[in-house]
């Protein structure tokens, strides 16, 4: 294999499958927080900053 045809070889593996892997998971991480069981983990990592914390002032 000569040095041309592995560079067009790993070219169509990055334009192609690294491509669709990368756009896979980034539909995953996008559409993670929407997922059924995430409600009330949201509800609650939104509302942290509002709880009252006893830090003695």
């Amino acid at each position: 294999m000569s040095t041309h045809s592995t560079y067009d070889f790993l070219r169509h593996i990055a334009d192609s499958y690294v491509l669709a892997g990368m756009v896979v998971v980034f539909l995953a991480l996008v559409l993670w927080p929407f997922r059924p069981g995430a409600r009330n983990r949201n509800h609650d990592a939104a509302n942290m900053i509002f709880e009252d914390t006893d830090d003695g002032e």
